[in-house]
């Protein structure tokens, strides 16, 4: 249905029930010119009349009566339906989400009670794993995912950038050379970490004005869970490279020190995906 058809239906409504082409202009906001050429043309298209018309006031023909019986349900349901998609307050129901332990913990967790506070009719079941997931096969709404994202039948949303940085325990670096610029990390023992979901393993930048270095060392360990991968550096095995906001707690016990710390790493990016 035309937009202009359905304003012409709208205004003759108003005409009905306050009597009056001056009324109803405003009570729509409309120029009463406007509403005088939307009814004549209403009329023409029907081929009847709708209005009698006289100088003191505007009354439905018999014919119109019919139609404004008729024409108010129908703008009454248009007018529900739309206030029904402007509800945002009114969202509900359940969503499966899909993630990993260091992005539902640091990332996932803190945001949880502004967004509840904001919908409180949702129900969120949010499960963490290292693997990844049918997201159809598994009924899951959507995933927060760390890193690139390669399944092509998934609809991929960047939402932010997580800051890493490299650190590892006192222990291991009580007794190994000297680290004080990138290329010294090829004489230590490097832990990688491989991606469950694309098998890849990850690879970053060391940044530090405008010096880059990449970081292609061939790791000596290499683990496809954080947990685990976390757990190799803090008894002492090596290097890991692991998110600010999961380092925080060790640096602050002492269990982990950071190295390089003027050379930045370059941020994994966020993303929401779903089928």
């Amino acid at each position: 249905m035309a937009l202009d058809r359905l304003e012409a239906m709208r205004a003759f409504c108003r005409i009905v029930e306050l009597g009056s082409f001056s009324k109803a202009s405003e009570a729509l906001g409309i120029a009463k010119t406007t509403i005088s050429g939307q009814i004549q043309a209403l009329e023409e298209r029907l081929g009847v009349v709708l209005l009698h018309r006289s100088t003191r006031r505007v009354s439905p023909t018999t014919d119109g009566v019919n139609y404004y019986e008729q024409v108010k349900q129908l703008i009454e349901s248009v007018d529900d339906l739309e206030a029904s998609m402007q509800e945002v307050g009114s969202i509900k129901g359940k969503i499966k989400v899909e993630t990993t332990a260091p992005l539902g913990s640091h990332l996932l967790i803190p945001a949880l009670p502004a967004f509840l506070q904001k919908y409180p009719e949702l129900e969120l079941e949010i499960r963490c794993s290292e693997r990844a997931v049918d997201m159809v096969q598994e009924n899951v709404d959507c995933a927060l995912r760390g890193g690139p994202v390669t399944e092509p039948d998934l609809v991929c949303k960047m939402v932010g950038k997580m800051r890493f940085c490299l650190c590892a325990a006192p222990s291991y670096l009580a007794n190994a050379v000297p680290l004080s610029h990138p290329s010294d990390l090829h004489r230590h023992q490097y832990i990688g970490f491989r991606f469950p979901a694309s098998d890849k393993l990850y690879c970053y930048d060391l940044h530090k004005g405008e010096e880059r270095f990449y970081v292609d060392v061939k790791p000596h360990l290499t683990f496809n869970n954080a947990d685990v991968y976390c757990n190799a550096a803090l008894t002492g095995l090596g290097i890991i490279a692991i998110p600010r906001a999961s380092a925080q707690r060790y640096f602050a016990s002492g269990e982990l020190v950071e190295v390089l710390p003027d050379w930045q790493a370059s941020n994994m990016p966020i993303s929401v995906v779903y089928p």
